[in-house]
């Protein structure tokens, strides 16, 4: 369970809150009445969660991009945080693709000025970095990766991610263990959930398709992934952030946040379940023409979050789709989107 009384008052900085999963941390957190400030570039889409649940109000919001270390160091002054979410990045597969070098630099050297600015910082104490599930060598295997699985990657996105763990294990052990910051990683499965309009995403793909009356085009329906709802996750951030007591050894280092093996679905299945749950007019089809390297099986152990720190994901993989659902018809139907947030906050913090 996420403590009822470790965040009241407590100064939390988080870069990337007006993306979609650190807008729903940013909210969670300031929910439980953290001091949250935040830095990121604007919304990166129109509708975006951050504008969709007014997060401005709740949160000390600044403007700016980790490539600008000077920016991003004087920001982390500014507000003399004790905990820092990383979530800053180029998340997007396809874009790494199209862009390798954008990504490489956001990735790898917006968490080199992250951690420089953890360095001179007086204040900080916590930090927890969300990399990705693709940050493993990707065998194929029908298995969950560990965390003492090999990192690396056939492309650009998961190989500038497995930098970040890199560089994160370095500052870690050269810098912030002896000055009493403890520090971990966290590998994330595919979130889903009410707010994403990021584009090559399954579930704001399908949404655009459906709202326009328009077929979901997919690429590879046959990739199965470690699907699990963003609360989930985040769930997962904030318990890890309290158990990183500084000194402390036991909350240090890679995390596996991911579902049980049997929630691994197929796209497919996915795209099958959200076409029902859409209603009339909803309806996919295959992607003509080549397609870049994606992997077919992608799963995660997460065995070490369900040991020691006691977390496991509160909605099987069936609710974490009707509420992802749910959460975008009441968007297109105008409905306060801040109150329908907090109350799949508050269902999955009491569950």
């Amino acid at each position: 369970m996420v403590s009822g009384t470790f965040w009241a008052g407590r100064k939390v900085f988080i870069t990337g809150h007006t993306g979609f999963m650190g807008g729903w941390l940013a909210l969670w957190a300031s929910r439980l009445g953290a001091e949250v400030s935040g830095y990121a570039l604007a919304p990166p889409t129109e509708p975006s969660f951050f504008a969709a649940v007014g997060l401005e109000r709740r949160v000390a919001h600044r403007l700016g991009d980790v490539r600008d270390g000077a920016a991003l160091t004087g920001a982390m002054a500014a507000a003399g945080p004790e905990i820092v979410f990383h979530l800053a990045a180029q998340p997007i597969v396809r874009t790494a693709y199209a862009a390798p070098v954008d990504t490489y630099a956001t990735n790898v050297m917006g968490t080199v000025n992250l951690l420089e600015a953890v360095r001179l910082s007086p204040s900080v104490r916590r930090v927890v970095v969300v990399t990705t599930d693709k940050v493993y060598d990707n065998q194929e295997w029908p298995w969950g990766y560990r965390e003492s699985d090999r990192l690396g990657g056939k492309e650009p996105y998961g190989t500038s991610k497995a930098c970040c763990e890199f560089v994160t294990d370095a500052y870690r052990q050269s810098y912030l263990t002896a000055r009493g910051v403890s520090v971990a990683t966290v590998r994330a499965g595919n979130i889903i959930g009410g707010g994403d309009w990021a584009a090559d995403r399954l579930i704001p793909d399908a949404v655009r398709a459906f709202q326009a009356g328009r077929e979901l085009v997919i690429r590879n329906p046959l990739s199965v992934r470690p699907w699990q709802h963003v609360l989930d996750m985040v769930k997962g951030c904030l318990m890890l952030a309290e158990r990183l007591e500084p000194g402390a050894a036991d909350g240090k280092g890679p995390w596996n946040f991911g579902p049980q093996a049997e929630e691994c679905e197929p796209v497919g299945w996915i795209a099958d379940r959200l076409v029902s749950l859409w209603g009339a007019g909803a309806a996919w089809r295959l992607a003509d023409g080549e397609r870049p390297y994606e992997a077919a099986q992608l799963r995660l152990d997460s065995a070490r979050a369900r040991g020691p720190l006691g977390w496991r994901p509160v909605w099987r993989l069936g609710r974490a789709l009707d509420l992802s659902a749910g959460w975008y018809k009441q968007f297109y139907a105008g409905d306060d989107m801040a109150a329908a947030s907090i109350r799949q906050i508050e269902e999955n913090q009491n569950g």
